[in-house]
C-alpha cells in the first residue's frame, strides 16, 4: 500500500484543519496548512501597514513577496503543527478575527496564490500529507488520490468560531463572526483565480450536524477504503 496525497477543501470554519490535522496524526502522515499560509501572508501585510480599511496595497505586497517565508513545524510540547512566519510561531495572531477579515481578500490576489500554491506542490512531491484549504484537490493537487470537500451551513459555522475565539478567551461578537463566515464564502466561490469549488471527483462531507469522533471514523473510512487501491 503506496502513501497517497489526500486533499480537503471546504468552506471557512468547517473544522477542515482539526480534521486534517487528525487524520494526519493517526495515519503517520505529514500536515500541511494551506489556509495558514495565507493567513500568515494576511498578517504579514497587517504587521508590515500594508493594509487600509478593507484595501490591501498590491504592489508593495508583490514586492515584498520574496520577504515572505513560511514554514511549519511540530510544537515541542503538543506536538501539534503550528505555522511559522519568518521563523517565529504566529499560529495564535493567524487565527485573529483582525486577520480573518482579510484574508480572502489577499487569497484572492493572483500572484499570491501562485507563489503559495508552487510552494504547496514542492510539499506534496514525496506524498505521505494531507493537506487542507480551498483549492487544494482542484488546484494545487488535481491528481491527488483522495479528496473530500466539506461543509456546514453559516450558522453553525459561525458558532463554532464564536466558541473556539471565547475558549482561547478573546472578545467575540457572534454576529460580526456570522457576517464574515458570509462575506468570506461569497469572495472566496467568486474569486477569478482558484474559486472554491467542489472537485468533480471529491467525496462531500456536510458536517453540520456530526461529532468531531464521527467526522473521524468517516475520514478513516475513506481513507482505508482508498488507500487499499494504490
Amino acid at each position: 500500500m503506496g502513501k497517497i496525497v489526500i486533499a480537503i477543501d471546504g468552506l471557512s470554519s468547517c473544522g477542515k484543519s482539526t480534521m486534517a490535522k487528525s487524520l494526519a496524526r493517526n495515519i503517520g502522515y505529514l500536515y500541511f496548512d494551506s489556509g495558514a499560509m495565507y493567513r500568515a501572508v494576511a498578517l504579514f501585510c497587517i504587521e508590515e501597514g500594508l493594509v487600509n480599511g478593507q484595501s490591501i496595497d498590491t504592489e508593495k505586497l508583490r514586492n515584498r513577496m520574496s520577504d515572505i517565508n513560511i514554514t511549519f513545524e511540530a510544537d515541542p510540547v503538543t506536538k501539534a503543527s503550528v505555522t511559522l512566519l519568518n521563523g517565529r510561531n504566529v499560529e495564535k495572531e493567524i487565527r485573529s478575527l483582525q486577520v480573518s477579515r482579510i484574508v480572502s481578500l489577499v487569497a484572492a490576489l493572483d500572484f499570491v496564490r501562485t507563489g503559495l500554491i508552487d510552494r504547496q506542490r514542492e510539499m506534496g512531491k514525496a506524498k505521505g500529507i494531507v493537506m487542507d484549504g480551498r483549492d487544494i484537490g482542484t488546484t494545487v493537487f488535481p491528481d491527488a488520490e483522495m479528496k473530500v470537500f466539506v461543509t456546514a451551513s453559516a450558522e453553525v459555522r459561525a458558532q463554532r468560531r464564536y466558541d473556539e475565539m471565547t475558549a482561547r478567551g478573546e472578545n467575540a461578537d457572534y454576529n460580526e463572526i456570522l457576517h464574515n463566515v458570509q462575506e468570506r464564502d461569497h469572495i472566496d466561490q467568486t474569486r477569478e483565480v482558484s474559486p472554491l469549488r467542489k472537485a468533480d471527483d471529491a467525496l462531500l462531507l456536510d458536517n453540520s450536524n456530526m461529532t468531531r469522533e464521527e467526522q473521524k471514523a468517516w475520514l478513516m473510512e475513506q481513507f482505508n477504503r482508498i488507500s487499499k487501491k494504490c
